[in-house]
């Protein structure tokens, strides 16, 4: 029998939610200092911190089969806001461009979006969990951090080249991958106590501390 963890369903859920948040916030820029990027970027980081968690404390395994149920959950919401956006409006409902301005998402984003993050999410648990066994255990810091710097490199090269290749100049493409790429590293970084908190109390109640020594790591099981 499969054994029973009381946190693991509440945290896919702050998981999945994220990802959707960061789906309707992606399309509004903001000004962070020096930096000009999405909305989202503030918000996505909580998703590899999370997939840290899922790796560090219930294994790789778990961490893979969540990235699957939320890509299919990003999928679902994606194609409905299209639809929704798509859709005649009715008479006198007045708020309709606004409506489809946010929700009406360009398919090449669409479909940068989901690649990038399941590749980034995949490459970030493969490496914490290796990580894990070679550093036996200790210094967390090293494989949230680790992880987080090819993952989330990864995900943001792969998203905006396949989004945006052909659309913006080069070097603004290139500077805005640094960008987004260093703040989202910077965010996991400002979290690191926090993650180091909610990982002992995880371990301690879920009575867990998974070690992927005989893994399958194959990507595209779901289980």
């Amino acid at each position: 029998m499969e054994k029973q963890y009381k946190y693991l369903g509440f945290i896919t859920a702050i998981y999945i939610t994220f990802k959707l948040l960061n789906d309707v916030t992606a399309g509004k820029l903001v000004q962070l200092g020096i930096f000009t990027v999405s909305a989202a970027t503030i918000f996505f980081p909580v998703t590899y911190i999370l997939a840290d968690i899922f790796t560090e404390v219930y294994g790789y395994s778990k961490a893979r089969s969540r990235v699957w149920v939320l890509l299919i959950c990003s999928v679902i919401a994606g194609v409905v806001y299209m639809i929704v956006a798509w859709l005649p409006p009715a008479a006198g409902f007045i708020a309709n461009d606004a409506y489809v301005t946010v929700f009406s998402q360009v398919p090449r984003i669409l479909i940068a979006s989901w690649i990038a993050f399941f590749v980034g999410s995949i490459v970030n648990d493969y490496i914490l969990a290796k990580m894990k066994i070679w550093t036996k255990g200790k210094h967390l810091w090293t494989r949230t951090i680790g992880s987080t710097i090819f993952g989330e490199g990864i995900d943001t090269l792969l998203f905006f080249t396949i989004a945006f290749y052909g659309v913006f100049d080069n070097s603004i493409l290139i500077a805005t991958i640094f960008s987004a790429w260093f703040l989202k590293v910077a965010i996991e970084v400002i979290m690191t106590p926090v993650t180091y908190a909610v990982v002992a109390k995880l371990k301690k109640v879920e009575n867990e501390d998974y070690y992927d020594t005989k893994t399958n790591f194959n990507p595209f099981k779901m289980e």
